[in-house]
């Protein structure tokens, strides 16, 4: 443990802590990020990542203190921690570089693909999706959020450390995929067929991109196909996430029947 508990807000390392959470720069400036809760934690050390500082709550963590665990009060927890229910931990992590080319794929890859996707919820969700059907990697293009996201971490419970998760460019993207004649499915309404008419089996890369104006023209252009889920009713579009679930599990269908 290290010195007293702290029980003000105004300690420098609470401040510290609070500002990771909020700035994105600082976050890439100082080389880590915030993971909040037992089970994330747990998913992120299992990881292969490093704990920088572990803020504990003692009233509400019941395990092993970890090493050179802060203390802090109920009351100062309540205001570093976004959720009650996180089994009273907060840790700062340093980050881990991670590139296409430290991805180590099967045969037969299944890989998810998010072009430009803005909302961290969604990544998120898109995260735990492709964890659930065991997808090979997922590949952020052209990001608009970063990886390390507190909002992502939460949304995906820790996903993102159980999913090998890439940030590259479209360009390096699609030059990887076709160096390794990974075939590219671009989810889209217009010119496709029914996703499920499509062959999975053989290395796959499903693509899809924001909710408002779906892929740019480069991706569409590489395609190998282009797939669509069918919309019987009035509205012509779903989620991101539950879109890629559906197709992320048809994969799956394909594979183990």
């Amino acid at each position: 443990m290290i010195g007293d508990t702290i029980s003000s807000m105004q300690n420098p390392r609470i401040k510290q802590l609070l500002l990771l959470q909020q700035k994105s720069s600082e976050r890439r400036k100082q080389g880590v990020f915030v993971v909040e809760g037992k089970r994330e934690l747990q998913h992120c050390m299992e990881g292969g990542y490093e704990m920088v500082t572990p803020f504990v709550c003692p009233e509400l963590y019941q395990d092993n203190m970890p090493q050179d665990a802060v203390l802090v009060t109920p009351a100062v927890y309540e205001k570093i921690a976004y959720r009650g229910t996180t089994e009273g931990v907060v840790a700062i992590i340093r980050t881990k570089s991670q590139t296409l080319n430290d991805l180590r794929l099967p045969a037969h890859p299944l890989l998810m693909i998010l072009e430009r996707v803005e909302k961290p919820g969604n990544l998120g969700a898109v995260l735990r999706s492709a964890d659930a059907a065991k997808a090979d990697a997922v590949i952020v293009c052209d990001p608009l959020t970063d990886l390390y996201n507190p909002n992502l971490i939460r949304s995906s419970i820790g996903a993102v450390f159980t999913v090998p998760t890439v940030a590259c460019t479209s360009e390096e993207c699609i030059r990887f995929l076709q160096e390794r004649n990974i075939q590219i499915l671009t989810a889209q309404l217009q010119d496709s067929h029914l996703y499920y008419d499509t062959d999975m089996r053989k290395g796959t890369a499903i693509v899809m991109g924001t909710e408002a104006t779906g892929l740019t023209d480069q991706w569409r252009q590489v395609a190998t196909a282009h797939i669509r889920i069918p919309m019987l009713g009035k509205l012509d579009s779903l989620n991101v996430s539950v879109s890629a679930a559906i197709l992320l599990f048809e994969a799956v269908r394909q594979r183990t029947v």
